[in-house]
Protein backbone atom coordinates (compact mmCIF):
# COMPACT_ATOMS: atom_id res chain seq x y z
CA UNK A 1 0.00 0.00 0.00
CA UNK A 2 1.02 3.66 -0.31
CA UNK A 3 2.73 5.21 2.17
CA UNK A 4 0.53 8.71 1.48
CA UNK A 5 -2.48 6.72 1.36
CA UNK A 6 -1.98 5.23 4.98
CA UNK A 7 -0.76 8.13 6.41
CA UNK A 8 -3.71 10.45 4.78
CA UNK A 9 -6.03 7.38 6.13
CA UNK A 10 -4.16 7.85 10.17
CA UNK A 11 -4.43 11.41 9.69
CA UNK A 12 -8.04 11.59 8.52
CA UNK A 13 -8.75 9.31 11.38
CA UNK A 14 -7.18 11.47 13.83
CA UNK A 15 -9.02 14.87 12.61
CA UNK A 16 -12.22 13.41 12.68
CA UNK A 17 -12.26 12.27 16.32
CA UNK A 18 -10.12 15.90 17.19
CA UNK A 19 -13.07 17.39 15.78
CA UNK A 20 -15.74 15.01 17.57
CA UNK A 21 -13.65 16.03 20.99
CA UNK A 22 -13.66 18.85 19.96
CA UNK A 23 -9.48 19.05 20.35
CA UNK A 24 -8.57 19.57 16.93
CA UNK A 25 -6.81 22.85 17.98
CA UNK A 26 -4.76 20.78 21.04
CA UNK A 27 -3.92 17.69 18.35
CA UNK A 28 -2.59 20.58 15.82
CA UNK A 29 -0.26 21.76 18.18
CA UNK A 30 1.17 17.86 19.06
CA UNK A 31 1.29 17.46 16.19
CA UNK A 32 3.40 20.33 15.01
CA UNK A 33 5.20 19.27 17.43
CA UNK A 34 5.76 16.22 16.57
CA UNK A 35 6.63 17.14 12.83
CA UNK A 36 9.19 19.54 14.24
CA UNK A 37 10.98 17.30 16.42
CA UNK A 38 11.76 15.01 13.21
CA UNK A 39 12.76 17.92 11.36
CA UNK A 40 15.08 18.80 14.56
CA UNK A 41 16.54 15.88 15.35
CA UNK A 42 17.63 13.88 12.83
CA UNK A 43 17.80 10.60 15.20
CA UNK A 44 14.56 10.46 15.80
CA UNK A 45 13.30 8.49 12.47
CA UNK A 46 15.74 5.85 13.17
CA UNK A 47 15.27 5.27 16.70
CA UNK A 48 11.67 4.92 16.50
CA UNK A 49 12.25 2.31 13.36
CA UNK A 50 14.79 0.31 15.02
CA UNK A 51 13.20 -2.75 15.73
CA UNK A 52 15.49 -3.61 18.53
CA UNK A 53 13.95 -0.80 20.52
CA UNK A 54 10.69 -1.59 22.92
CA UNK A 55 7.06 -0.53 21.50
CA UNK A 56 6.66 1.00 25.34
CA UNK A 57 9.75 2.97 25.02
CA UNK A 58 9.25 4.29 21.43
CA UNK A 59 5.54 6.02 22.47
CA UNK A 60 7.47 7.39 25.38
CA UNK A 61 9.95 8.93 23.11
CA UNK A 62 7.11 9.50 20.65
CA UNK A 63 4.80 11.35 23.56
CA UNK A 64 7.90 13.52 24.54
CA UNK A 65 8.39 14.49 21.35
CA UNK A 66 4.96 15.63 20.99
CA UNK A 67 5.52 17.84 23.59
CA UNK A 68 4.77 18.18 27.96
CA UNK A 69 1.02 17.74 27.56
CA UNK A 70 0.09 15.94 24.89
CA UNK A 71 -3.49 15.23 24.67
CA UNK A 72 -4.96 11.76 25.68
CA UNK A 73 -6.32 11.46 22.36
CA UNK A 74 -2.40 11.91 20.53
CA UNK A 75 -1.36 9.39 23.23
CA UNK A 76 -3.51 7.14 22.23
CA UNK A 77 -2.95 7.49 18.54
CA UNK A 78 0.86 6.81 18.97
CA UNK A 79 -0.17 3.23 20.60
CA UNK A 80 -2.55 2.68 18.08
CA UNK A 81 0.19 3.42 15.40
CA UNK A 82 2.78 1.48 17.24
CA UNK A 83 0.46 -1.74 17.81
CA UNK A 84 0.20 -1.57 13.81
CA UNK A 85 3.66 -1.08 13.42
CA UNK A 86 3.06 1.82 11.72
CA UNK A 87 5.75 4.33 13.02
CA UNK A 88 7.83 4.16 10.38
CA UNK A 89 5.17 6.47 8.44
CA UNK A 90 4.37 8.59 11.63
CA UNK A 91 6.38 11.60 10.15
CA UNK A 92 3.83 11.31 7.18
CA UNK A 93 0.91 11.16 9.27
CA UNK A 94 1.56 13.98 11.29
CA UNK A 95 2.40 16.21 8.38
CA UNK A 96 -0.61 15.18 6.38
CA UNK A 97 -2.60 15.81 10.01
CA UNK A 98 -1.28 19.30 9.66
CA UNK A 99 -2.59 19.89 6.05
CA UNK A 100 -6.13 18.55 6.36
CA UNK A 101 -6.42 20.64 9.73
CA UNK A 102 -5.57 23.86 8.01
CA UNK A 103 -7.79 22.85 4.96
CA UNK A 104 -10.77 22.15 7.42
CA UNK A 105 -9.44 25.58 9.18
CA UNK A 106 -9.26 27.49 5.85
CA UNK A 107 -5.66 28.26 7.22
CA UNK A 108 -3.03 29.72 4.80
CA UNK A 109 0.62 29.99 5.73
CA UNK A 110 2.50 32.87 4.27
CA UNK A 111 5.49 34.45 4.57
CA UNK A 112 7.44 37.56 4.68
CA UNK A 113 10.74 38.23 4.26
CA UNK A 114 12.65 41.17 4.63
CA UNK A 115 15.91 42.68 5.19
CA UNK A 116 16.12 44.09 8.42
CA UNK A 117 13.92 43.00 11.48
CA UNK A 118 10.18 44.45 11.31
CA UNK A 119 7.81 45.83 13.90
CA UNK A 120 4.95 43.61 15.17
CA UNK A 121 2.20 47.02 13.39
CA UNK A 122 4.16 46.13 10.42
CA UNK A 123 3.51 42.16 10.44
CA UNK A 124 -0.22 42.46 11.66
CA UNK A 125 -0.71 44.57 8.35
CA UNK A 126 0.76 42.18 6.02
CA UNK A 127 -1.48 39.90 7.43
CA UNK A 128 -4.35 41.62 7.35
CA UNK A 129 -3.54 42.13 3.70
CA UNK A 130 -3.45 38.30 3.15
CA UNK A 131 -6.72 37.04 5.27
CA UNK A 132 -8.39 40.00 3.65
CA UNK A 133 -7.15 38.53 -0.15
CA UNK A 134 -7.95 35.22 0.46
CA UNK A 135 -11.06 35.30 2.83
CA UNK A 136 -9.12 32.88 5.65
CA UNK A 137 -6.88 32.93 8.39
CA UNK A 138 -3.10 33.40 8.02
CA UNK A 139 0.04 31.16 9.69
CA UNK A 140 2.86 33.87 9.35
CA UNK A 141 6.68 33.20 9.28
CA UNK A 142 8.72 36.40 9.22
CA UNK A 143 12.29 35.91 7.96
CA UNK A 144 15.04 38.18 8.08
CA UNK A 145 17.58 37.91 4.73
CA UNK A 146 20.13 40.69 4.36
CA UNK A 147 20.83 39.70 0.74
CA UNK A 148 17.61 41.05 -0.25
CA UNK A 149 18.90 44.58 0.55
CA UNK A 150 15.84 46.23 0.95
CA UNK A 151 11.75 46.15 0.72
CA UNK A 152 10.21 42.73 1.03
CA UNK A 153 8.89 39.21 -0.23
CA UNK A 154 5.45 37.95 0.19
CA UNK A 155 4.41 34.71 -0.25
CA UNK A 156 1.18 32.75 0.40
CA UNK A 157 -0.71 30.06 -1.09
CA UNK A 158 1.07 30.10 -4.82
CA UNK A 159 1.22 33.59 -4.56
CA UNK A 160 4.76 35.61 -4.47
CA UNK A 161 5.66 38.82 -4.35
CA UNK A 162 8.86 39.63 -4.80
CA UNK A 163 8.92 43.71 -3.92
CA UNK A 164 13.15 43.22 -3.05
CA UNK A 165 15.37 45.80 -4.33
CA UNK A 166 17.78 42.81 -5.08
CA UNK A 167 14.88 42.00 -7.14
CA UNK A 168 14.35 45.39 -8.96
CA UNK A 169 18.38 45.45 -9.21
CA UNK A 170 18.04 42.01 -10.99
CA UNK A 171 15.94 42.80 -13.47
CA UNK A 172 17.22 45.96 -14.43
CA UNK A 173 20.55 44.25 -15.17
CA UNK A 174 18.34 41.85 -17.50
CA UNK A 175 17.17 44.22 -19.24
CA UNK A 176 20.85 46.42 -19.73
CA UNK A 177 22.16 42.86 -21.17
CA UNK A 178 19.34 42.58 -23.80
Amino acid sequence: MDLGVISVRYARALLKSALLQKIADNVYADMQNLYNSYLQVSQLRQTVDNPMLQKEQKRHILEVACGEDATPLVRRFLQLVLEDDRESTLQFMAASYITLYRKNKNIIRGKLITAVPVSAQTEDKMRQMVEGKTKGSVEFNTEVDPSIIGGFILEYDTYRLDASVKHKLQSVLSQLRK
